[in-house]
């Protein structure tokens, strides 16, 4: 195996880590948010705001690893 292909596996596997990094912590974020509109449903729409804010924190990550991705591809080529 040559050093470009063992680059190449060593970009997608990081791609994927922070993808599944990020999916982990959607999970995580979306099941407390749940917990805590099933314990207040009263705080429903805060708790949601911050939901989605969190998500989208979170998937600020693997799409930045995807950018990093690809713009080392493209070094590789």
């Amino acid at each position: 195996m040559d050093v470009s292909a063992a680059a190449a596996i060593a970009i997608g596997l990081t791609a994927f880590g922070a993808a599944l990094g990020a999916a982990i912590g959607d999970g995580i974020a979306c099941s407390k948010a749940l917990e805590g509109t099933a314990r207040q449903p009263e705080a429903r729409g805060p708790l949601m705001t911050l939901m989605f804010i969190s998500v989208g924190l979170i998937e600020s990550i693997p799409i930045i690893a995807v950018v990093i991705a690809f713009m080392l591809f493209g070094k590789l080529g």
